[in-house]
């Protein structure tokens, strides 16, 4: 993304010459896919584009060793789909021996539902439908599970009897990225169903979690707010939200529903400037955090970045000059950027997790890169729940199987890029017009009752 092909193909190299995964290691199914699978399928597919928009990223010699290296990972986490009575996996594998013998039968509906993009796109660059096949049986399985009553999933469900033994529908934590990968999973392959469920899914968000006024930038109210609901009843669970849940304005961009993610962008957004971070659990009631902790979380930055791209207002600029300024001064530490362990007290934790890297400088560079390739290729982009970058090609469009699920018809009907349609958001889909650029994205009423909301004024 930054154009630096030496380094680039210095990390290459390196990945190929020293890493293995034969390892007697366990490892969390959905982590090993979204940060390692995820990583060498999107540099493998950078390595291989022909138009080679970053700058001259090819590897001498390479012979798609990045790509043998994904397939042999995936094949390592496939016992996890093994010997499960549902078809959703078990969270954690083995590398070398498979399914731990005292494996835990409880998984979280983001762990087992969002595989789809990275096997899927495996599968297609192989032309081997397990992998897309395994990933989207559990989608369904997953799918098929919802409440009658509200349509809505919980957080945590048994493999084996399909039994929910978390019954908290929220857009946080053991829930957010399955949503994300739904929309995802369609953009980049075209599946209608996936954009169905999307839909569907939108639908029963917007019914059931969202409190607050009906519009973001008019009328009476509360703030716009989404919540943590019982999944069988829609009634309120807790009063508080997770700073995972920040990733949804990004996700409302991409679907087209800009008004409704300026007001929840706002929300996160006034909570960062009371702190300086984000609290990895915010209670909106008592107005404080709830666990005081903050990773170095992209959510937040990634959301900017989208809204920035959707709205071109500098308002996310300054946004993210904001969050920029925090991380270096509480963040910041000799070998690196440091957890945040409190805060309020700005304690540091020695851990800087992958998706420092993958995700919050990398979307904090972009949104400030108005000339990145990314921006101006003419190519277009998607990036996976950890920020890879992947482009939107055509070569996923097609899968050479007929039936992605024994025993149904072929209903995965295509649809084109630029059909895309929201049958359910609030506000129409159309960019913010011109003459709002340059104004305040909410009204300053609206930004001031946030702003109360969360203790500031």
């Amino acid at each position: 993304v930054m154009g630096n092909s030496s380094e680039f193909q210095k990390a290459v190299k390196l990945v190929i010459d020293t890493v293995s995964f034969d390892k007697d290691s366990t490892v969390q199914v959905f982590e090993a896919t979204i940060r390692v699978l995820g990583s060498l399928l999107s540099a493998h597919i950078i390595i291989t584009d022909s138009r080679q928009p970053f700058g001259n990223m090819t590897i001498k010699d390479y012979d798609n060793e990045l790509l043998h290296m994904a397939r042999d990972l995936a094949v390592r986490l496939l016992p996890a789909f093994e010997n499960t009575k549902t078809g959703i996996p078990y969270p954690r594998v083995n590398l070398k021996k498979g399914v731990p013998p005292d494996s835990n039968n409880e998984t979280c509906t983001a762990g087992a539902g969002s595989l789809l993009v990275e096997f899927g796109i495996l599968s297609r660059l192989l032309g081997d439908s397990t992998f897309e096949w395994v990933a989207r049986r559990a989608v369904k399985a997953l799918w098929s599970l919802r409440s009658n009553n509200t349509g809505l999933l919980g957080n945590v469900v048994n493999i084996q009897t399909g039994h929910w033994v978390g019954k908290q529908s929220g857009l946080g934590a053991g829930s957010d990225s399955f949503y994300e990968y739904l929309l995802k999973s369609y953009i980049l392959f075209g599946e209608k169903e996936d954009l169905e469920m999307f839909n569907d899914a939108y639908r029963n968000i917007q019914n059931h979690l969202r409190r607050g006024r009906e519009a973001c930038n008019e009328g009476e109210g509360d703030p716009p707010l989404y919540v943590n609901v019982n999944m069988f009843t829609g009634q309120l669970m807790n009063t508080w939200i997770d700073s995972l849940q920040a990733f949804f304005p990004g996700l409302q961009v991409l679907i087209g529903d800009v008004e409704d993610a300026i007001c929840l962008h706002a929300f996160y957004y006034a909570i960062w400037k009371r702190y300086g971070a984000l609290p990895e659990r915010y209670n909106w009631q008592l107005q404080a955090p709830d666990v005081p902790f903050y990773p170095l979380r992209p959510e937040l930055v990634e959301s900017t970045y989208l809204l920035y791209q959707a709205t071109k207002n500098p308002f996310y600029l300054h946004v993210g000059m904001d969050i920029l300024q925090s991380l270096e001064k509480y963040t910041k530490a000799k070998c690196g950027y440091a957890t945040l362990h409190h805060v309020v007290e700005k304690t540091k934790e020695d851990r800087m997790e992958s998706f420092f890297l993958s995700e919050t400088c990398k979307y904090l560079y972009l949104l400030f890169d108005e000339e990145n390739p990314l921006h101006k290729s003419g190519n277009k982009y998607m990036f996976t729940t950890e920020g890879h970058v992947v482009s939107v090609d055509e070569r996923f469009r097609n899968s050479l199987w007929q039936d992605i699920l024994p025993g149904e018809e072929d209903s995965t009907e295509k649809v084109k890029p630029n059909e895309l349609k929201a049958v359910n958001f609030s506000s129409n889909c159309n960019r913010v017009p011109d003459e709002r650029r340059y104004l305040l994205p909410l009204k300053s009423n609206y930004m001031r009752q946030i702003d109360r909301m969360v203790g500031l004024i």
